[in-house]
């Protein structure tokens, strides 16, 4: 018997859970699909979303000879057979390819399709669950239209995860005895992905007991086989990237509650670099010198994550991420170096002021020898006017004091030192 997950595949558009803002009525992708004419179209989305469940309505709707390939395995040899057919009595009314994981494609076998897209011989249906923008050759996404996936709202999923039992019920013959929370715990606990959902639905349905002629299936059950199946994580995808941006920026937004749930994410995936290294950065670049002294302790508690490791590592982190969240914030010091730089990338280098450079030797030319550099030490308050930036920049202005107590104290000493303080 085929899985759960392929029995309840939808046949319609109408039967497909999620996905409102691509099918629901008037919608584009909807209107698109109904008029009958198919573009090439690039699927973008997380797995288990109904990325190939879409792609076998659409293919039910048209003339064409459908053709599924996984780029995961095939090659271009299975390219050039899906070509041949094109000269045959199959293939008269063109190809439509379903091309799952189109990212595992290289440039070369990507561009083999390009010819037979231009002249819509093969009509494209690709799927991915990377950004496109980054791993579909831009020929190809020039001649698609991309739509993005949503995870599938938990109350979608429900219904799907309901439809599952009564399937499984009566595939055995059976009827289940659902306790509270069931359901609505295995929709959350997907993650949003229909088809991990309909894994735990088959699972769970493995372990009912019988009690009073049905078939009891348990919140306790239902929790232990799906207790993990939301993390959706894969450190060199966009979910990676889209939960430590989320971290890092809950950290600089002031957001504690957030940070932590971010915090968490990272470290139920196991990846405790990337929550070490986000934090370390987040002290720097947004508390910065309104808060100066949280380097070092953040340093600190990332030191004595990495000693004890996980999960005790946690706690350290958790002290230092509240603390990040809720301290002052400046990114002087950041927009300071940025600027910086600019400027070196913009060509602007210029020579090392005279007085400043390592030595100075002069030539019998020279009749103004010396280096004449000015010890900042022998002047009150250790400090003396002198040129230190190179001509072509000596007017530049890269920090800016940040509107905090710390950085304040500082501009107003030093406006007091140098003559600058506004009466």
């Amino acid at each position: 018997m085929s899985p759960l997950a392929d029995r309840i595949r939808p046949a319609s558009i109408d039967e497909v859970v999620g996905q409102k803002h691509l099918l629901g009525e008037g919608k584009p992708l909807r209107r698109i699909i109904e008029s009958g004419e198919i573009p090439n179209m690039v699927f973008y989305g997380p797995s288990g979303i109904g990325k190939t469940t879409l792609a076998s309505i659409i293919a039910g709707r048209t003339n064409k000879q459908l053709r599924k390939l996984n780029a995961t395995t095939a090659s271009t040899s299975d390219i050039k057979d899906i070509v041949s057919q094109l000269d045959t009595f199959s293939g008269m009314n063109g190809i439509l390819l379903y091309l799952d994981e189109i990212q595992y494609f290289n440039k070369k076998q990507q561009q083999t399709l390009l010819e037979f897209i231009e002249n819509g011989s093969i009509t494209l249906i690709a799927s991915t669950t990377e950004n496109p923008y980054f791993y579909v050759y831009n020929a190809i996404l020039s001649r698609s239209t991309v739509f993005e996936f949503k995870p599938v709202e938990s109350d979608e999923v429900e219904k799907a995860v309901r439809r599952g039992f009564n399937i499984v019920a009566k595939d055995r013959g059976v009827e289940f005895e659902i306790e509270n929370g069931v359901t609505e715990y295995i929709a959350t606990a997907c993650g949003g992905d229909v088809r991990k959902a309909m894994n735990a639905v088959e699972l769970t349905s493995l372990t009912s007991v019988k009690q009073d002629g049905k078939e009891l299936i348990t919140l306790e059950a239902a929790t232990e086989l799906t207790q993990k199946s939301a993390l959706r994580y894969d450190r060199d995808g966009d979910s990676h990237y889209d939960i430590v941006s989320g971290y890092q920026k809950s950290m600089r937004g002031s957001d504690p509650n957030a940070a932590l749930y971010y915090l968490a994410r990272l470290l139920e995936a196991g990846d405790l670099p990337s929550a070490c290294r986000r934090l370390m950065v987040c002290a720097c670049e947004d508390v910065g010198l309104a808060y100066p002294q949280i380097i070092p302790i953040v340093k600190s508690c990332v030191d004595i994550a990495n000693a004890v490791g996980l999960p005790e590592a946690r706690i350290p982190l958790a002290d230092a991420v509240v603390m990040v969240a809720t301290a002052p914030k400046s990114n002087s010091a950041y927009l300071g170096i940025a600027a910086a730089a600019q400027d070196i990338q913009n060509g602007k280098i210029g020579n090392i002021p005279r007085h400043l450079q390592n030595k100075h030797y002069d030539g019998e030319d020279n009749p103004n020898k010396g280096q004449f550099y000015k010890y900042p030490h022998d002047y009150p308050n250790a400090w003396v006017e002198q040129q230190y930036l190179p001509d072509i920049l000596k007017d530049a202005v890269y920090y800016e004091y940040g509107n905090n107590k710390n950085e304040q104290a500082f501009k107003a000493y030093w406006d007091s030192v140098k003559g600058n303080l506004k009466k």
